[in-house]
């Protein structure tokens, strides 16, 4: 007796602006609630991804999708008013719907706002202050002079060697400064040769650490720098954006990978590919990676301490040296990286800290 198979056909594929409304659906009534400021948080990483991708091609999405975000655009105003601390996620949202298609000026009056309350002064952060005189501008507004933020931010940049060791935030915060210095790609950012390499050497990290959320970043601000990131990268990159899982049905748990999907999407968008190629409802969704026990960079970093000397900034000579102390994987990511990544004897002789070996 023959065996029978039954297959199931793969969901069929809405089209592109159907799914841009279902996931703005999604983030708007499905996930959490708008009292939640990890509400605003997700809700604004979105908008931004959308406007600056030029969702659906035209400039906009569309005032029908943006329907979700109709009675949050009527109350921003007075949000603002009693919470002054999120000013950046309630103008940013503000302005990316606007500029999206939904009618009104709101944008404008929430800005001269914040520019009269000088809000930007209680920022602490640089990088911060940076996307503060970002927003106020997207309306013609300038807030208080500052002549060296931009010098300060490009000088921070520049330092090569502090990207060659793991340190997440210095990373993320490199790439969002290229963001911000660039207008999301509308303009130069005006990065010298050391920041350049910086940028490398962020990425390989995260391709070391099979982080698709902070590669995906880092190529993002090497295309709006006017750079073709390395092949090895993004074709790692498409494939875990294939591989990402998107659960439909009741509310549930929403820890989950949304920021990683979002941002693997958005490189594949800026890299002239079609974005969010996956079955999408305008209900609840959760978004996961496919599942990896690895810890390729934990392992390295591992085996390079307990040699306590003896490190050396030649890869061919260290993988001799540490012999079994590495799995095959890890030593088969670093053999690709020396083949495939830009600046890697550079970013390698950092890494293994040989001098101070």
């Amino acid at each position: 007796m023959s065996t029978v198979v039954a297959l199931r056909p793969m969901p069929r594929l809405a089209a592109p602006d159907v799914r841009i409304a279902a996931l703005v659906t999604c983030f708007a009534r499905h996930r959490r609630s708008e009292e939640d400021v990890f509400w605003l948080k997700e809700n604004a990483e979105l908008l931004n991804i959308l406007e600056c991708t030029r969702a659906s091609g035209g400039g906009g999405i569309g005032t029908q999708a943006l329907q979700p975000h109709a009675g949050f655009y009527a109350t921003a105003e007075a949000r603002l008013g009693f919470f002054p601390q999120y000013y950046r996620f309630l103008l940013s949202m503000v302005l990316d719907l606007e500029d999206l298609g939904m009618a009104g000026d709101t944008g404008l009056r929430m800005a001269q706002s914040i520019r009269d309350a000088d809000l930007p002064a209680a920022e602490l952060s640089d990088l911060q202050r940076m996307e503060a005189r970002r927003l106020l501008a997207r309306r013609g507004l300038a807030g208080r002079k500052d002549t060296g933020l931009e010098d300060r931010l490009r000088a921070f940049c520049a330092r090569p060697g502090t990207f060659a060791l793991p340190n997440k935030k210095a990373a993320y915060e490199l790439s969002h400064i290229v963001f911000y210095l660039s207008e999301y790609g509308r303009r130069d950012p005006q990065l010298d040769e050391a920041a350049r390499t910086s940028l490398h050497f962020a990425g390989n990290l995260a391709y070391l650490e099979q982080n698709s959320d902070l590669l995906a970043e880092v190529c993002i601000a090497l295309r709006y720098a006017g750079e073709v990131p390395p092949v090895l990268w993004t074709g790692w990159l498409s494939r875990e954006t294939h591989l990402f899982r998107v659960a439909s049905g009741p509310d549930g748990p929403v820890q989950d990978g949304y920021h990683d999907f979002l941002v693997c999407n958005w490189q594949r968008a800026v890299a002239g590919e079609d974005p969010f190629r996956k079955p999408l409802e305008a209900g609840h969704m959760r978004f996961d990676r496919a599942a990896s026990e690895a810890a390729p960079l934990r392992e390295l970093s591992r085996a390079l301490y307990a040699m306590q000397g003896g490190r050396c900034a030649d890869w061919g000579v260290m993988r001799r040296r540490m012999g079994a102390a590495l799995s095959p994987m890890v030593r088969g990511l670093l053999d690709e990286m020396a083949l495939g990544s830009a600046h890697f004897d550079a970013f390698f002789e950092g890494f293994v800290r040989a001098r101070q070996s």
